[in-house]
């Protein structure tokens, strides 16, 4: 779930090397002055061929060059140098004007956080560095120092020289107390004395200049010509990068140590304790992001109170784990999200901005992309989502199973939306019931008795030419290699364990064509989502990171099919225990949405779901069923 910044980030990771504040300094600015030099010794490259033409119109003026092989090395080097010169100037040009990657904030003004800003600049003051020229929150658990004088920053840009833009974690101002959270910042604060020294600053500048430079031969549109300066002003920022070498990294080490070293006599006591909630924030947060606030945006709501969110994770977590006994009784004491004039509006503000880094979200709220309340979760995120994954489920299975088959189950109508049809279909031997053949056949030999045929993902076809979907890329038979047959046998030690007995093993062969077909309608209706933000969205380039566009970086990586169908037949489960039974949905601060039987979660159906998924055996699922008095004849309500 991290992404990158274009600041120097080592605010909260900084620790004192015990050398003092005056050997941390030293060591940044040394090492900045080898970034310098290396700065000077590209500068006296590009001069040095001028520098020799100069030389040879000396010596012919005051007749030491004579002759005409001195007057054509004169020739050969002035156009030489100008060649050189003119390439030079458009390095430094690109380096001078190229967009570094502009990190997405919330500004904080002065009148928005007035006591915030008078606890920065008393800290400040104290510690005895200038304070920070602006404050900006992150929908993130670290904060760091950034340096906004490049016009790139838009109405957030700074004036050049002033001191950096100090950037918070929005999860800290809610789980940590105000004495905690200045005792986190003391090191980060401490920066902006080292940041102010002329040679770290135009290192600094130097450096993300190049790192700017290499990355423009990747925007688009530039066209044959202005592609290809752009990879020649790549090559030679990449090179100049290469000869930088660890001096960057070095000299921002000795910025956090003499940060880290400065600020231990602020609050050194605190600073300990105010550390271990930084771990357990970035905890809370990960978890909140993945288990409850994914499950929002895929069905187009973000929560607007995510960081509050956070306090109830981290509560709950407390309660739960016996090593973070004692963390909630700090609730008592001030808040830090009390130091803003209108704390519901900056939470709302940061939960929308994470909402379209690590989703991809509009910028705006409209009516495909809505706020909910965390009252309103269980029933407009919970409940949806399972009718909606119910609702696709039997989709997929009206279109895998359109004819009956001899001796097997079904009269060739679609069946009413009933987990027994699922239970049915996933328990079926291969080859009955409607199931899915490679060769677009029932699994029988024989084609739909329709008359239509059905493809690998399920969808019919009348004889013409095909939709294209996401499993036409698969590679055919003919297009895969050829492995010879008689290759030798491996043979397995007694004690150890074939590789391919359990995970690699198809276990349930009519699992997997559902699960199939089932990820080829997810791909669909994603490109299909992905397709309409893309023409409602406006401007999604307001803000972009160096590894790219919206989202920066995604929570989780992609659902494998066994995933998505154990999702989909737990969701169909809970409809039928919300419709039948006393059920409802529920919200679990720590898992997501939850399924609550008789006021307590069903902590033991996603064991039951597995088994019949992986291994077609229905008997715990069933067992299950009949203790909660859930009814799997009886249709579901989908969305």
């Amino acid at each position: 779930m991290r992404y990158g910044v274009s600041g120097s980030g080592f605010g909260n990771h900084g620790s004192g090397g015990g050398l003092g504040d005056e050997w941390g300094a030293r060591a940044a600015r040394s090492r900045a002055l080898a970034v310098l030099r290396v700065r000077g010794r590209a500068l006296g490259a590009a001069v040095l061929p001028a520098a020799v033409a100069v030389v040879l119109y000396a010596g012919e003026v005051t007749g030491h060059f004579t002759g005409t092989g001195w007057t054509t090395a004169r020739w050969i080097v002035t156009v030489l140098a100008v060649l050189v010169l003119l390439a030079a100037g458009a390095v430094a040009l690109v380096v001078a004007r190229a967009r570094p990657a502009v990190t997405p904030t919330v500004e904080l003004s002065e009148t928005a956080a007035p006591d915030l800003h008078r606890l920065v600049r008393e800290l400040a003051d104290r510690l005895d560095v200038p304070a920070p020229s602006a404050i900006a929150l992150t929908p993130d658990c670290d904060s760091w120092l950034e340096d906004r004088s490049h016009p790139a920053y838009g109405a957030a840009a700074v004036p050049a020289g002033t001191a950096p833009v100090l950037v918070i974690g929005s999860p800290f101002l809610w789980w940590m107390r105000v004495g905690e959270l200045r005792a986190v910042l003391a090191p980060v604060v401490a920066g902006t004395g080292p940041a102010a020294d002329p040679d770290i600053a135009a290192a600094r500048r130097f450096v993300r200049g190049l790192d700017a430079a290499a990355a423009v031969p990747r925007d688009p549109g530039l066209g044959p010509l202005r592609g290809l300066g752009a990879r020649g002003v790549g090559r030679v920022a990449r090179l100049l990068l290469r000869a930088c070498g660890s001096h960057p990294a070095e000299m921002e080490r000795g910025v956090a140590v003499a940060g880290s070293e400065r600020a231990q006599a602020v609050d050194h006591g605190a600073r300990i304790v105010a550390q271990e909630q930084v771990g357990l924030a970035y905890a809370g947060w990960d978890r909140l992001l993945t288990r409850v606030a994914l499950p929002a945006w895929r069905m187009g709501r973000w929560p607007a109170r995510l960081d509050a969110g956070v306090v109830a994770a981290l509560t709950e977590l407390s309660r739960r784990d016996r090593l973070a006994e004692g963390f909630s009784s700090r609730l008592g004491d001030r808040p830090a999200c009390d130091l803003l004039e209108e704390p519901g509006a900056v939470d709302e503000a940061a939960s929308l901005l994470a909402a379209r880094l690590f989703h991809g979200g509009p910028a705006e709220p409209g009516p495909d992309w809505a706020p909910v309340e965390w009252s309103r979760y269980p029933e407009e995120v919970v409940d949806r989502t399972w009718r909606a994954d119910a609702a696709r489920l039997h989709e997929v299975l009206d279109r895998l199973a359109t004819a009956p088959v001899p001796g097997g189950p079904g009269d060739g109508a679609p069946e009413g939306p009933t987990l027994t049809r699922v239970l049915t279909h996933l328990t079926a031997p291969p080859g009955t019931g409607g199931t899915l053949g490679t060769d677009g056949t029932d699994g029988t030999g024989g084609t739909s008795g329709t008359g239509s045929t059905l493809d690998t993902a399920g969808t019919e076809s009348t004889g013409g030419p095909a939709e294209p979907g996401p499993r036409d890329l698969a590679p055919t038979a003919d297009e895969l290699p050829v492995v010879p047959l008689d290759l030798p046998a491996v043979p397995l030690e007694e004690d150890a364990d074939d590789p391919y007995d359990d995970e690699d093993e198809a276990r349930n062969p009519v699992a997997d064509a559902l699960a199939a077909a089932l990820s080829a309608q997810v791909a669909r209706e994603d490109a299909e989502r992905e397709a309409r933000l893309a023409a409602t969205a406006g401007d999604r380039s307001g803000f972009t990171g160096p590894d790219g566009p919206w989202p920066l970086g995604p929570l989780l990586p992609p659902r494998t099919g066994r995933d998505l169908l154990a999702d989909h037949v737990t969701a169909l489960v809970c409809c039928a225990a919300v419709d039948t039974t006393g059920a409802v949905p529920g919200l679990d601060w720590l898992d997501g949405p939850a399924l609550l039987v008789g006021g307590e979660r069903a902590a033991d159906l996603g064991p039951r779901v597995l088994a019949l998924v992986e291994e077609g055996d229905p008997a715990p699922l069933r067992a299950w069923l009949s203790t909660t008095g859930v009814r799997p004849e009886k249709p579901v309500r989908l969305l």
